[in-house]
């Protein structure tokens, strides 16, 4: 593949699992993308005692964003959106992080709001599903934080973040490769009570939202309790119940051994299911696995921006 002609949407997703490049062109789609590169990362395993990222994962991801770069070059791709995530964005060290990488490639990270998050996760859930899906409640589950979303029309009416992501509850309530009893139900306590907090003032106006995941960890979840290819994906309540407590039984590394569950992200996976079961718990018992999420959303904003710049107008990204 040579030179790929006009580029109309371009973000490198820095994360802790990948660095990913994603081009569209215009009147392109998530779905069928110009040019895609990805650089395997496991930045959960480069985190020190103090929420420090290592000069070992900082390497990586200078190595990660130089490649990703060089590759947006060789293909005439300019306007990257250089999206740095929660696992960098949360570091304690991440100016340090953000300034090396910048120095060393030339790319400056940008880093979103846990607000901005959740409306492009919306904004993607609702393209999607379509305006025929009517009003959505969105639910993101991410490394460090989860977002909430919903709305009825195009954009969230209402936009939430909430510090329970998987990585995150896993490292402060479960730090052990297996949880006791008291670590499990004080986690669950916690996170039941924070989305309760989250929602409780809204309740009766998303009651009968569809409700939608958008995210890695709820995907490998629904493939854990039961969802097969070909059929509509979602996951149940009782499904994720039943499947908490073998979760916990078992080590990180025979979790990977499981359905759906990925080896890099085995470690965090009880936490995950705790977070989803108390989303699941508070907004009636079901999600529908959406395919896109927050970097897919910032992919069709830049597609709206380059559509409107053609007629004169701008939206920020």
């Amino acid at each position: 593949m040579g030179k790929i002609g006009d580029t109309a949407a371009a973000v490198l997703d820095v994360g802790s699992f990948s660095a990913r490049l994603v081009v569209l062109g215009p009147g392109g789609s998530p779905l069928e993308p110009t040019l895609t590169h990805q650089t395997r990362l496991r930045l959960d395993r480069e985190l020190d005692g103090e929420g420090k990222l290592t000069q070992r994962g900082i390497a990586a991801i200078v190595a990660a964003v130089d490649a990703a770069m060089t590759m947006a070059d060789k293909h005439g791709v300019t306007g990257v959106y250089p999206l740095g995530t929660s696992s960098i964005r949360d570091a304690r060290n991440a100016p340090e992080v953000v300034r090396r990488i910048a120095k060393e490639t030339g790319v400056e990270l940008k880093f979103l709001s846990g607000r901005r998050e959740a409306e492009l996760a919306y904004l993607a859930a609702r393209r999607w599903y379509g305006a025929a899906a009517g009003p959505l409640l969105v639910l993101d589950i991410g490394g460090g934080t989860v977002e909430l979303s919903a709305g009825a029309g195009e954009y969230a009416g209402l936009a939430r973040s909430l510090r329970l992501g998987a990585r995150s509850m896993t490292r402060e309530w479960l730090p052990a490769d297996s949880a006791s009893g008291k670590q499990m139900k004080a986690l669950r306590a916690h996170v039941l009570e924070e989305v309760t907090d989250a929602l409780g003032d809204v309740l009766p106006e998303i009651a009968e939202h569809r409700v939608v995941g958008c995210s890695k960890v709820l995907q490998q979840l629904a493939r854990l309790a039961g969802d097969r290819p070909g059929r509509a994906r979602e996951l149940h309540l009782d499904d994720l119940r039943a499947w908490i407590p073998r979760l916990a039984a078992l080590p990180s590394s025979r979790r990977a051994e499981l359905p759906g569950i990925s080896q890099p992200r085995s470690w965090q996976a009880l936490a995950g299911a705790i977070v989803a079961e108390a989303l699941l718990t508070v907004s009636g018992g079901r999600v529908a696995i959406c395919p896109w999420s927050t970097r897919d959303g910032l992919l069709l904003t830049m597609l709206d921006r380059s559509v409107k710049g053609a007629r004169g107008t701008t939206r920020a990204a």
